[in-house]
């Protein structure tokens, strides 16, 4: 079994094997977490409520931004250290990070004191025990990248499919054991246990690179090339945070309870689609990150890898357009979620289309290249401020055109599957973008 197994990895090469690899072990953890979220969660959350932990979870992620940033910037130096096996100055580098995790943790608390209570109100939620248990989970799940992108710059898939496999039992445990409680809180209880697992475990997996000796890392040229590097990134999580807490706000706050729920609901079968994106964009970065540094081009790995990912999309697409409406309808409250079926293979297919841009991203990532930036954060601005101005217009006016306020209003015939048009919509202008980057980029290497 072994030879065979190492001749379909010489078949496949590392990449490739490796991503089939994370995929099957992360696989056997999607059970559970499928379990979480189509029946647990309904089961205790009542569909009145049910619309709203989305947005409450994307409040989390916009607090924890400056912590993922952080993630972000350091992701490409843990790379190189980790390749370099400067072990020492990595651990003197981990140690500074979790130090300035401190300081915005702090930061937030002090922001959720004043803004959690007012969002709370907009998406019709009143739990008061809900805001520090918000900023625990945002924050170890921003922190716990900073150690698994160790794990990935050091190609410890194994390590990572082991996390992957157990990190999902200890957020059921942790859910089964609050929600009965307090439905939402408990929710985002389990959304913080399996970060805080991970962080845990993300230390004995690396514990042999970080038990030697901390060697100075910190310099004043290696300040100002991280200082400007934090501030891209800090500035490109406010865009894309500030897109995804808008979207999934104006879903709850414009749509009835029921349709934020149902979208909720039909949402839990999109994340499906993300299985095998996730699997492949950990290994991705690395593979791409050395191409970067041996001056090869990457355009042919991240087609190959958008072209797997978008016909697993689209299998699970036609799959669930058959059988979504009898799953939904045996779920807890199914009688009332099955009318969303339609929504089921439609959100696959905007995450098959987002995926290039995901993996594009990535790769300019790994090779040190932000130009992207330049296309993709306006349109991350221009998008949720055009849903703000379609959906709230009343608030504006006196500030915008009369012309402006009465064609909104005779328009403005909101629904869900106006909202999938939407996303439909920005996501395939970040596609073609990226493919019109990814042409200019091989006709300046080929003049």
């Amino acid at each position: 079994m072994r030879a065979l197994f190492d001749k379909l990895h010489a078949r496949l090469g590392d990449f490739w094997w490796y991503s089939l690899m994370l995929f099957c072990a992360c696989r056997a953890a999607d059970v559970l977490n499928a379990f979480v979220g189509l029946w647990l969660v309904p089961k205790y959350v009542d569909p009145s409520e049910l619309g709203a932990v989305m947005p409450l979870t994307q409040f989390a992620n916009f607090l924890a931004i400056p912590v993922a940033a952080f993630a972000n910037t350091f992701r490409n130096e843990l790379t190189r250290l980790s390749i370099n096996k400067e072990f020492g100055k990595l651990k003197t580098l981990m140690r500074g990070v979790f130090a300035a995790t401190a300081v915005f943790l702090f930061v937030a608390i002090v922001v959720a004191r004043f803004l959690l209570p007012a969002f709370l109100e907009r998406i019709r939620i009143v739990e008061g025990s809900l805001g520090l248990v918000i900023i625990a989970a945002s924050f170890v799940s921003a922190v716990a990248p900073i150690y698994s992108n160790a794990l990935q710059a050091l190609k410890k898939f194994k390590a990572q499919s082991i996390l992957s496999i157990v990190g999902a039992p200890v957020r059921l445990i942790a859910m089964l054991v609050a929600m009965p409680f307090r439905a939402i809180t408990g929710y985002f209880v389990g959304q913080a246990a399996t970060p805080a697992f991970n962080i845990a475990a993300s230390v004995l997996a690396l514990r042999k690179e970080l038990s030697v000796k901390a060697e100075p890392y910190w310099t004043n040229e290696t300040f100002k090339k991280f200082s400007a590097l934090l501030a891209i990134f800090l500035s490109w999580g406010l865009a894309t945070g500030f897109y995804g807490l808008v979207e999934s706000t104006i879903i709850r706050q414009r749509l009835p309870d029921l349709d934020s729920a149902g979208y909720y609901m039909v949402s839990r079968f999109s994340e499906i689609a993300t299985y095998l994106y996730g699997a492949m964009i950990f290994t991705f970065f690395p593979f791409a990150a050395e191409l970067a540094k041996n001056n090869r081009e990457h355009a042919k790995l991240i087609l190959k890898s958008t072209g797997v990912n978008m016909a697993f999309c689209a299998t699970i697409a036609v799959l669930f357009g058959l059988i979504a409406k009898p799953l939904l309808a045996f779920l807890p409250h199914g009688d009332q979620y099955a009318a969303y079926w339609w929504a089921v293979p439609w959100l696959i297919s905007i995450t098959g289309i987002s995926s290039l841009h995901g993996f594009y991203t990535t790769a300019e990532i790994a090779a040190g290249r932000f130009g992207f930036l330049k296309w993709s954060m306006p349109l991350d601005f221009a998008y949720p401020a055009a849903l703000l101005l379609v959906t709230g217009h009343g608030y504006l006016a006196g500030h915008i055109p009369e012309s402006w306020s009465t064609f909104l209003t005779a328009h403005n015939v909101y629904s869900l599957k106006t909202m999938l048009c939407w996303m439909t919509g920005i996501n395939a202008a970040k596609a073609v973008a990226c493919l019109l980057a990814l042409c200019c980029t091989s006709l300046k290497k080929h003049r």
